[in-house]
């Protein structure tokens, strides 16, 4: 008797056991963006330049047209959440500023 109930108690204990093995799934949402890519940045490209080295922008301010920002969110199934945030300001189909979370690259203003 006490064999049978040994192995019954068991029997339940063992699924409650890999509850604690639940894979979590990364959640990476946005414009991943390196910094190698946002060194290339120089003051004066044009919109269509910089499309062309960093995508489409996640967000566009809708009432300043000349402000592009990417953003990256990355919320892995364990671990630290991870944002970016990068913004570009264009004056006549010019960049002329940029700033956010990357560091602005010493040759930025070299552009001109």
């Amino acid at each position: 008797m006490q064999l049978k109930s040994l192995m019954l108690s068991l029997c339940l204990a063992l699924p409650l056991a890999g509850c604690n093995l639940v894979y979590k799934v990364d959640i990476p949402q946005g414009n991943y963006l390196e910094e190698k890519q946002v060194a290339q940045l120089r003051q004066g490209m044009t919109r269509e330049q910089v499309r062309y080295l960093l995508g489409n922008p996640m967000s566009l301010d809708g009432f300043n047209h000349d402000r592009w920002v990417y953003l990256y969110y990355f919320k892995p199934g364990r671990g630290e959440l991870e944002q970016k945030r990068l913004v570009l300001d264009f004056t006549n189909d010019s960049l002329t500023s940029l700033g956010g979370d990357f560091e602005v690259p010493e040759v930025f203003y070299d552009g001109l």
